[in-house]
């Protein structure tokens, strides 16, 4: 996808992966980048969060992040610590940067493992050298488990741009933004409203993803403007908002070992958070996953899944619908089970929950729950 003016992208294997697929990534700008970022509120987190936020603290711009795949360096005590600091300094210096602060890092895989930052040295010329405007080769590089790769533009009426690329398949659940997610634009927004910003859209998008109900250690969405082409701050949100929104949705699609994206949507919540919190919790139930995948309307399910996520709702008046159709309403509805089963049979289950005790909505996003995932997980490691 062609990139934002301001910004290069490249990707190549370090062989960090034993499959000799693509494993690092860069995405650099000549132009001092403003920048926004949101971390994992795991209690482990890796290295490069606690670097990256500290740089966040400065206020300073950056130019760039180099991200690797295969390896989360996490839970690697100082030898990890070192080990992040030699990766994003060898790329500040590969690209002739005389700080180290000027080029952030990201890492994502499997945990405990030492990064083997002699092959990332290794790969560096392969790496500026193939610097380009297009974030194909990056989106590859930054995939673990998923199937495919996930990228999502938007251009303003004044011709600024949003690009954003993204991983996440498994370990993924609410508490920051669920996976690792970039967003580049052109717009010129100053960095306060930037960082304003991103947090809320966060909650609304990639905090509204579940698909397994583990969150990582090394959870990280960074938001980059080169500010060179000017843009209405308003049109400008909303069309981040969007750029986001179809990137969770996109992560859960591919939740691993999913065949159908579960969209969850509550209304008429007593506050937007307990809308969000309800939609979470029926998204992330097992049971519900599990009967998503059987195509099963157990509404029962979704009912437990609401009174789980203490939010205040309608014990008469709450209603259920699956594909459209009521199955609970106060009491059990009537409906024919096996015509719904078969309207469940689909890449999209929608659920609609009416919880009769405000006018606030929220939506969250996860998929069905699949032996597939069990076998991806148990193999991972080993």
């Amino acid at each position: 996808m062609k990139l934002p003016i301001g910004f290069q992208t490249s990707g190549v294997s370090a062989n960090i992966k034993a499959s000799g697929k693509k494993d690092v990534g860069l995405i650099h700008s000549s132009f001092p980048l403003y920048w926004a970022v949101t971390s994992t509120q795991n209690e482990v987190r890796a290295p490069f969060i606690f670097r990256n936020l500290s740089r966040y603290a400065t206020g300073q711009a950056v130019h760039g992040v180099i991200v690797n795949s295969g390896n989360a360096n996490c839970a690697n005590g100082d030898q990890g610590v070192w080990d992040n600091e030699d990766f994003a300094g060898s790329a500040a210096h590969a690209l002739s940067y005389g700080r180290v602060q000027d080029m952030l890092s990201a890492s994502t895989g499997i945990i405990g493992h030492r990064l083997p930052v002699d092959k990332v040295r290794a790969c560096l010329p392969a790496l500026t050298a193939g610097l380009s405007d297009d974030s194909d080769d990056f989106a590859e590089a930054i995939l673990t488990t998923d199937t495919k790769t996930k990228q999502v533009g938007a251009t303003l009426t004044g011709g600024a741009r949003i690009v954003g690329v993204a991983k996440g398949s498994g370990m993924v659940h609410p508490n920051m933004a669920t996976m690792l997610a970039f967003v580049m634009t052109d717009a010129a927004i100053p960095q306060t409203t930037l960082r304003e910003l991103w947090p809320q859209l966060i909650d609304r998008s990639f905090n509204q993803v579940t698909v397994d109900g583990d969150t990582s250690p090394n959870d990280t969405a960074m938001l980059f403007s080169s500010h060179q082409v000017g843009a209405n701050a308003q049109e400008f949100a909303e069309a981040l908002d969007e750029v986001c929104q179809r990137l969770a949705k996109k992560i859960a699609r591919d939740g691993e070992g999913a065949t159908k994206l579960m969209t969850v949507n509550v209304h008429n919540a007593r506050s937007s958070e307990e809308a969000r919190r309800a939609a979470r919790a029926v998204a992330r139930s097992s049971l519900v996953k599990a009967a998503a995948h059987g195509n099963d309307p157990n509404w029962g399910r979704i009912l437990v899944a609401v009174g789980s996520a203490n939010v205040v709702f309608d014990k008469g008046g709450l209603h259920i619908k699956i594909q459209g159709t009521t199955v609970y309403k106060g009491t059990p509805q009537t409906f024919d089970a096996e015509s719904l089963s078969k309207q469940m049979d689909s890449e999209d289950l929608i659920i609609d929950i009416d919880l009769a005790a405000g006018v606030r909505t929220g939506t969250a996003w996860g998929c069905d729950l699949t032996a597939e995932y069990v076998s991806i997980n148990a193999d991972y490691h080993t």
